[in-house]
């Protein structure tokens, strides 16, 4: 079978279409087809190639495709397509024998309309629809499945990406930190799957989802680059929610860029903007503020925002309110790319689909588990909305072997252990919790899609399955490094105190004896609300007593920074969301135990999971009193099962007492409710905590009320 990646093939689309056909075509033939990759640079400038296959029976051939009749000097392209594949692959070790490769680079050019070829001989290769097959049936690969597999890792070319930025030395081969830079050097490279979501693209919109620890955010990142290279004139715009961000997807596609090409991006054309935005100068701006300047749309800042559209609703509303403001208005983006969109409202994606030319491509990433604001993104025919006969804008074609790929799922977690992320699971749904389920995927398949098997029982209403995670979802190095019982601990205190210095010796530990880097190390308070009254007695004691800095994310440091070199990071969940790090510490977590109900605990429980998901490596869950215990219980359940998933799946009538995460399409109405509802249950915790005087709450409603009209 081959495996077709669909990538920018616009220059030549009916030659690209006819050589994805025959190959397929070809009984027997398996290997990978990249159309429109890859891009190579040269003193020239960057090389785009038409085609790449890579074959474990016809070895790599590389393809001049030809849209017409005319070849031109086909072997002068030829030889250069060789000559840069061959330049790409030879600093790789492993595919070559002293200064030569291992097996043979080959070039055809495929003329699909031509019907008489020219005479050529070895090394040039020329072919049309009917004499391919011959020409690749000749083709072999003279080496093992090893040297194939370094051949398909250098082809996909995302080497040290995600390495750690500063080169570690540590000196104990077994501390956690010969440990974390073990790890970090097995994650350099994206899988298959990832370099495939990266690659495809699609005249429109597309759908990227996936767990924690997927690489949605480092994807989005390499498409960037991948698009910028194939079209410098486009003018690109990357979007998200957590304002950290921004560093970490301008680091990812300038390295990426200069990798792929040799040369920097153009940032004229591409803008990494958060969401919002505000007047100022330039790294202030904002998606929804460009778009109200370049639109002359009145723009909202949040308290203006927050007085006509209430507590909860500001962005939402503003966004609303700019896009009722125009009714025609001038798109200038060729692309758009938003993460984290589970985390923003559906009026801002529609305010990106309105901000785009013709064909809208946006690609949109998330994962509804992360959801911090008791959102959830809406199936794309409801999200993006309907003309004035009733037909969806967008509708996603989501059926298997679909060309390109509008909805791409990444299963495989590439940051979270096996034990990690099914604890994330477990408490996130409330798999073992005493008083049930929380909430749950809507579509059952879902739970195939994000890497679980189902090891026993049916995913049947009313009857027991057992869910676990496979080593093709889950890689069994992330959990080899260390002790199952290392990976993961929970710890139980009686009062914040010793909460506090629990976490203050560890860190002191972790650093002077374990040889992990300060900003190694995140401590994540899961309520917001709370963070910096919570954390600062830590941060004084760190000091004083390891001499240890500190930073508090977005706080003591720019709104646009998560962490420091040398320090210790501090932070809510809000900050830390699109973040990781070695060593995650989460206090105060008897907070996400329970809410006022089901809505309401499925988002405190959002928190918990997003927070345990920041971790590489090893995860501390700490917290305080009865609600501390209730979650230390169902993890000894999970943990006594292995970290399997088994419980009664629920009835359709159950799933819809529950919230539910990935929604078939089923109406707006009722989310609107169902957000509301989280909303209010929000609120009235903050009143319970003592965050909002209730009094003066209660006055500002009256004020809303509207006065009685006396017959």
């Amino acid at each position: 079978m081959i495996n077709v990646i669909w990538g920018t093939a616009r220059e030549k689309p009916e030659s690209s279409k006819s050589l994805a056909d025959v190959l397929s075509s070809i009984e027997g033939l398996t290997g990978y087809l990249y159309l429109g990759y890859p891009v190579i640079g040269s003193p020239t400038g960057p090389m785009k190639f038409d085609a790449l296959f890579v074959s474990d029976m016809a070895g790599l051939v590389g393809f001049d495709l030809v849209e017409g009749t005319e070849v031109g000097d086909f072997q002068a392209r030829q030889d250069e397509i060789a000559s840069m594949l061959d330049v790409r692959l030879k600093p790789y070790p492993g595919l070559k024998e002293r200064r030569n490769l291992k097996f043979e680079i080959r070039v055809v050019t495929y003329a699909p309309a031509k019907q008489t070829l020219p005479n050529v001989e070895d090394p040039y290769f020329i072919a049309n629809k009917s004499s391919l097959d011959e020409i690749i049936r000749g083709f072999n690969w003279p080496c093992d499945a090893e040297v194939f597999m370094q051949l398909l890792a250098a082809v996909q070319v995302v080497t040290s990406i995600r390495a750690g930025k500063l080169k570690r030395e540590p000196q104990k081969p077994h501390s956690r930190g010969a440990r974390l830079k073990r790890i970090e050097e097995s994650i350099a490279n994206l899988d298959q799957h990832q370099s495939q979501a990266v690659i495809e693209t699609v005249e429109g919109v597309q759908r990227i989802r996936g767990l924690a620890g997927s690489g949605k955010t480092i994807v989005l990142a390499l498409k960037v680059a991948y698009l910028h290279a194939q079209n410098p004139d486009w003018r690109i715009a990357v979007t998200f929610n957590t304002r950290s961000l921004k560093e970490q997807f301008r680091r990812l596609i300038n390295n990426f860029t200069i990798e792929q090409t040799g040369m920097e991006p153009d940032w004229d054309n591409i803008d990494i903007l958060n969401a919002w935005g505000a007047p100022g100068e330039k790294e202030r701006d904002g998606i929804y503020h460009k778009y109200c300047r370049t639109q002359q749309i009145d723009f909202l800042d949040f308290s203006s925002a927050k007085r006509i559209f209430g507590d909860g609703k500001e962005f939402s509303g503003a966004c609303d309110h700019a896009l009722k403001a125009k009714a025609d208005p001038t798109p200038i983006y060729d692309l758009m790319l938003v993460d984290e969109a589970q985390d923003l409202p559906p009026e801002f994606l529609q305010l990106c689909y309105r901000f785009l030319k013709d064909p809208k491509r946006l690609v949109y990433a998330y994962d509804e588990l992360q959801s911090l604001t008791g959102t959830s993104v809406l199936p794309p025919e409801e999200l993006f909305g309907t003309d004035d006969t009733g037909n969806a804008y967008v509708m996603l074609n989501t059926e298997e072997g679909a060309t390109p790929k509008q909805d791409i799922i990444l299963e495989k977690c590439y940051r979270n252990s096996r034990p990690l992320l099914a604890t994330a699971h477990a408490l996130g749904f409330g798999i073992y919790r005493e008083k049930g389920l929380v909430q749950f995927f809507d579509q059952d398949n879902l739970w195939l899609d994000v890497g679980y098997v189902v090891e026993d029982g049916t995913l049947r209403g009313g009857e027991t399955v057992t869910l676990a995670r496979t080593p093709n979802s889950s890689p069994p190095f992330l959990e080899e490094h260390s002790d199952p019982n290392d990976l993961i601990q929970f710890h139980r205190f009686d009062n914040a105190k010793e909460q506090t210095d629990f976490l203050v010796k560890s860190i002191i530990h972790d650093i002077g004896e374990e040889e992990l880097r300060p900003e190694d190390i995140v401590v994540i308070n899961p309520n917001p609300l709370t963070t910096q009254r919570e954390v600062g007695p830590a941060r004084q004691l760190l000091f004083s007593e390891g001499h240890i800095n500190s930073e508090l994310a977005g706080v003591s440091t720019s709104a646009d920074v998560f962490s420091k070199s040398g320090s210790v990071t501090f932070t809510g969940i809000f900050r830390a969301k699109g973040n990781e790090a070695g060593m995650v510490y989460i206090i105060n977590a008897q907070d996400s135990f329970s809410g006022w109900n089901k809505s309401a605990t499925a988002l405190m429980r959002n928190r918990l999971f997003t927070a345990i998901t920041r971790s590489k490596a090893w995860v501390r869950i700490l917290g305080v009193g009865s609600g501390m215990d209730g979650l230390i219980n169902e993890w000894n359940t999970l943990r006594n099962n292995n970290y399997k998933l088994t419980f009664r799946y629920p009835t359709q009538d159950e799933k819809q007492e529950l919230w539910l995460i990935n929604k078939a399409p089923s109406g707006p109405k009722r989310a609107q409710y169902q957000k509301l509802e989280m909303q209010r249950d929000l609120l009235l915790q903050a009143v319970e905590r003592g965050d909002i005087d209730a009094d003066h709450m209660i006055s500002e409603l009256q004020k809303l009320k509207k006065p009685q009209t006396r017959k």
